[in-house]
């Protein structure tokens, strides 16, 4: 796949922005603030439904503006399909694709993009919803249908979560909250997919994540990925182990058994305990959790890979073609010997975006086109 025109309207800082992209590699570079990330994260929206910066949609649109509009022209071989993208800052997103009225959900069937920026080290030092948010943005790449499953999830986590809150403050207890019950299937049911779907991802991602992090680091630390999961009985949300291979029952069965395990516990404190939205995608190098022991180039190396990793899969999969690699102010965190692996394996893409503040810190095999950006204006790549 390669983006061949993305145009923005109120997007950011861009009161309005048109950029021409090439095949193979393409340099975004200004000085810092000046509105490269924010091109990229345009582009990377229409394919995860989200920003790699942000958790709502409403920071994206500029301000003073009630909506951005976002515009991307793609290449899939000999066909091209036009994505447009309506984000408001109250309400429910609007979209077409070749002028036609779809869903919000659909563009991830068009578009796909793997962004790597140093937000990302959060993947491996942050809190779980980091992990939580890197996993369920590739399944959407992986079958789009799941935005839809994780939404409904979502969905029904606030409104359980409402009830629980609104019978402990009104004193309610144990079976005289039969309401509750309707809300468990809910949850088990969307709970369960979603669960099935992230085991699957791990999997699918163990071996071009050592892979990658053995290109990209120069060594084998035998980095392994295991989700802890809160339907074991635990919660690792708040940092409570647990096996992560569970019980062995069938999952949704698991899922029910800690409901009523944790009950009591959730009236008491008027939250859901029980659910994907409290597990861990658990990281590790020589054996060790990633956060707290790895040290600051293996904790590079195992955010590259994660991301690289995602690249390889969606690229076996995908019959769009390659995903778009999507390399976001990296270069100059890091040091050369990884520079220059990482600049190898992203030039075998069809398309790469690099942005940089300094040009020179992009090695010389990717700035093949260069785009300057000064202020949310585009300039000439010899201006």
């Amino acid at each position: 796949m390669i983006v061949e025109q993305l145009g923005l309207k109120d997007f950011r800082n861009y009161a309005g922005a048109d950029v021409s992209l090439a095949a193979g590699a393409n340099v975004f570079v200004g000085r810092n603030g000046q509105g490269k990330t924010n091109l990229v994260e345009a582009v990377a929206y229409l394919a995860t439904l989200g920003s790699h910066r942000v958790s709502s949609d409403a920071p994206m649109v500029r301000d003073g503006q009630d909506a951005a509009i976002v515009r991307a022209r793609l290449a899939h071989g000999e066909r091209s399909v036009l994505l447009e993208l309506q984000l408001n800052r109250q309400g429910t997103n609007k979209a077409r694709v070749n002028g036609v009225n779809v869903r919000t959900s659909e563009l991830p069937r068009y578009a796909q993009v793997v962004l790597f920026a140093p937000e990302d080290l959060q993947i491996v030092r942050g809190d779980p919803s980091a992990r939580r948010r890197f996993a369920d943005q590739l399944i959407v790449q992986r079958t789009p249908r799941m935005a839809g499953v994780l939404g409904d999830y979502d969905r029904v986590v606030r409104q359980r979560t409402a009830l629980l809150k609104s019978a402990r403050a009104r004193g309610i207890r144990g079976d005289a909250l039969g309401t509750l019950d309707v809300w468990d299937e809910k949850l088990v049911a969307l709970g369960t997919e979603v669960i099935e779907a992230r085991l699957a991802l791990a999997s699918d991602l163990a071996s071009p994540v050592s892979d990658a992090y053995a290109a990209i680091a120069g060594a084998d630390h035998d980095p392994r990925l295991e989700w802890a999961l809160s339907v074991g009985g635990a919660d690792p949300e708040e940092g409570e182990s647990m096996d992560a291979a569970g019980s062995g029952a069938p999952l949704a069965d698991q899922f029910r058994a800690a409901l009523a395990l944790r009950r009591p516990a959730e009236l008491d404190r008027g939250l859901t305990l029980v659910g994907p939205h409290r597990d861990d995608l658990v990281l590790k190098v020589r054996g060790l959790p990633v956060k707290g022991y790895a040290s600051h180039g293996e904790s590079w190396s195992v955010a590259l890979a994660l991301r690289l990793a995602s690249a390889e899969l969606l690229r076996a999969e995908s019959r769009l073609g390659d995903p778009v690699l999507i390399l976001d102010d990296v270069f100059a965190e890091l040091d050369a010997g990884r520079r220059t692996r990482l600049a190898e394996l992203a030039g075998g893409y069809e398309q790469v975006i690099v942005t940089s503040a300094v040009e020179e810190d992009v090695p010389e095999g990717l700035r093949a086109h260069v785009v300057r950006v000064e202020a949310g204006q585009i300039k000439a790549g010899d201006e």
